[in-house]
């Protein structure tokens, strides 16, 4: 009997392992930091090892669907946009009837839903903390803490999303995977610097520092723009670009304007070339209430820009203050306006924070991130 091709590779390497059906479950996928990392992450996984199908429950939020789709990952939102319950029985569906190995639910409203499933309708949940629960709505809050136990595992983005965290007496606390970035995107040098400023409208010889945040409560833009305030008497030129939208960009629109700062700030708008623009900083801002482990400053310091950022989430496991970034206290904005001054007053020392900020964001590789986490699948899998 001849034998066949898969029988001879079986023979040298053993019998072939079945692909291992996964479904992420996202509240949205704009573009947010958590999106984004989910987007990279779920495309970074190993494709013969893993099938990875990611759904959503906001329609709205969709900006990085196509991502998603042209890295070959199947996408569906499970919102029909019927009644205010139709998207928990389309989840509900798709865990119950989809033939998954595993679900990874990343926020805690969806998750809530899949763990409260009997145990025969749905295969082991995971679930990753991306922001610190003192953000959670406290009805949120509570029921994601009611059903916690249920969870098979549970990961937290940073040191600081783990601490904040109040599973349930009996239920193991997440643990800690710092997660990462694609460090092949990142732009840097002196061309990638003319060609952002290009494709931004600003002058070369302007100084400009930049922000990466959508309009929301979490990024407190108040303090940043009264921060700029404190800036723009010592350097009446600096431009700050906001990158992001979000619900409250009418009410920091109409704040630019009350403190009679117009003509230094530039709303940008939600961009999908954010690596390609961010070599036209000479500073990152971050003036964040709350944080997880924030995409978009990784971004920053990879691209070998010097950060300003409050000391609030994961932040201070990435930066240490006066080595490769500085720290402040959030909501000080004298304070934080000060720190950004005088590194625009000195460029060497913010030369030397830039290489630094750079070298540690080579720690955050997306790639060696999601290996761990194909591991974890396995020993919860075995």
């Amino acid at each position: 009997m001849t034998r066949t091709v898969q029988s001879v590779v079986q023979a040298v390497d053993g019998p072939r392992q079945a692909r291992r059906r996964v479904l992420w479950v996202m509240k949205g996928l704009g573009r947010g930091g958590a999106e984004r990392l989910a987007v990279d992450c779920a495309r970074s996984f190993n494709r013969a090892r893993w099938d990875i199908k990611v759904v959503y429950v906001l329609a709205h939020k969709d900006a990085l669907v196509h991502d998603l789709r042209d890295g070959g990952v199947e996408v569906r939102c499970v919102n029909d946009g019927g009644w205010r319950g139709s998207w928990a029985h389309a989840l509900i569906r798709q865990v119950r009837d989809g033939g998954y190995d595993l679900v990874h639910t990343h926020s805690p409203a969806p998750a809530v839903v899949v763990r409260a499933l009997p145990h025969g309708w749905r295969p082991p949940v995971v679930h990753t903390e991306h922001n610190v629960w003192a953000r959670y709505h406290p009805v949120t809050r509570w029921a994601n803490a009611l059903t916690y136990g249920r969870n098979a595992g549970a990961l937290a983005v940073s040191g600081g999303v783990a601490r904040s965290a109040r599973p349930p007496l009996g239920a193991a606390p997440p643990a800690v995977l710092h997660h990462g970035i694609d460090l092949a995107g990142a732009r840097r040098g002196a061309h990638a610097r003319r060609s952002a400023r290009v494709a931004l409208g600003v002058p070369v010889d302007v100084p400009v520092i930049g922000s990466v945040a959508n309009f929301t409560p979490k990024k407190d833009h108040a303090t940043l723009l009264m921060a700029l305030a404190v800036v723009l008497k010592r350097h009446p030129a600096v431009q700050l670009v906001l990158v992001g939208s979000g619900p409250l960009e009418d009410a920091v629109r109409a704040r630019v304007r009350a403190l009679g700062l117009g003509g230094a700030v530039m709303f940008a708008g939600s961009r999908s070339d954010v690596a390609e623009i961010l070599p036209a900083f000479d500073l990152f801002a971050l003036s964040s209430k709350y944080e997880g482990l924030p995409i978009a400053l990784l971004e920053a310091m990879a691209s070998g820009i010097a950060p300003v950022a409050t000391c609030v989430g994961g932040i201070p496991e990435v930066i240490t203050d006066g080595e490769n970034g500085r720290l402040l206290p959030a909501g000080q904005p004298d304070a934080f306006g000060l720190a950004l001054a005088d590194l625009l007053d000195v460029p060497d020392r913010r030369a030397r924070l830039a290489a630094r900020a750079r070298r540690r964001a080579a720690d955050f590789d997306i790639t060696r991130a999601v290996r761990r986490m194909e591991r974890w699948y396995e020993e919860i899998l075995s």
